[in-house]
């Protein structure tokens, strides 16, 4: 079996941390490296419930999308939501490693994963990283749906594609208008409105569009616009990273199990539909 610092040295072959935004905090959180790794759960978010499907797995690191800790903190008192995370971790002696915008920027990375779990063919990156010779790294993609669908027609497939949530998907656009050229970002993706608008796409897919940059963006130019739920667009990369990961245990040899957890840790549980007339 592995050490926590081999698996980790393997996860940051593929999501190293220099690829991270300034503001972000990715890395391992908690754990020993020198403690062996048997099980490793992938999540989306580092919430009780998916700490407690890790105890009840067995489980010996999570690892995750989205950090813990964000932003300094003076406790991890367990009277605390993120304190209780914590606690329980430590207590089960399970490790939590975090790829955030390190995965987001990857090749392929976050935004691959949910280009390929709606159907479409990555062409590349929709904003580059100055820093990638090869020009395929970057934040969001840009990719081809082949054959050209309807908007009302893709925005269907969006919805089969990913992870059922309670608030659905939302669209913004004439439903008979035909895609061909998509952009996508996982996770909330209104700052790249421009870089949306730049591309040339007939339609973005992303998550938490606010309501004025969307209004916005309809009115300076003709792009549709496809709103999932955050967790349901960073979801599909949790294979991404698994494979990535067993992949790692092959060439190395371990004995390590992974799974991806499938508890839906959106915020939003339900939905009220109400009479609309387009």
């Amino acid at each position: 079996m592995p050490k926590l610092s081999d698996v980790i040295t393997a996860l940051e072959e593929v999501y190293p941390p220099q690829w991270a935004e300034s503001w972000d905090a990715v890395g391992l959180v908690c754990g020993d490296p020198q403690a062996e790794v048997r099980r490793v759960l992938f999540a989306v978010d580092p919430v009780q419930t998916v700490v407690e499907e890790a105890v009840e797995w067995g489980a010996d690191l999570v690892v995750t999308h989205h950090p813990l800790y964000l932003r300094g903190t003076t406790s991890v008192a367990a009277t605390t939501f993120k304190g209780r995370v914590v606690h329980t971790l430590i207590t089960n002696g399970i490790a939590l490693h975090v790829a955030h915008t390190n995965a987001d920027h990857a090749d392929p990375g976050v935004s691959d994963a949910l280009a390929a779990a709606v159907g479409l063919r990555v062409t590349g990156p929709l904003v580059p990283d100055p820093t990638d010779p090869l020009g395929r790294r970057g934040t969001g993609r840009i990719g081809l749906l082949e054959p050209a669908l309807p908007l009302s027609a893709f925005a269907a497939r969006v919805a089969e594609g990913l992870p059922a949530t309670a608030a659905g998907v939302r669209v913004a656009g004439d439903p008979d208008r035909l895609v061909s050229r998509v952009a996508v970002c996982g996770g909330s993706g209104d700052g790249f409105l421009a870089d949306v608008r730049a591309a040339g796409v007939d339609a973005y897919l992303t998550a938490d569009l606010r309501h004025h940059p969307a209004s916005e963006a309809a009115e300076a130019a003709p792009v549709a616009l496809i709103d999932a739920a955050h967790w349901a667009t960073e979801w599909p990369w949790l294979g991404l990273a698994e494979r990535a990961l067993r992949s790692a245990a092959d060439k190395n040899g371990w004995t390590v199990e992974t799974t991806v957890s499938h508890r839906v840790t959106d915020p939003w549980t339900a939905h009220a539909p109400m009479s609309f007339t387009a």
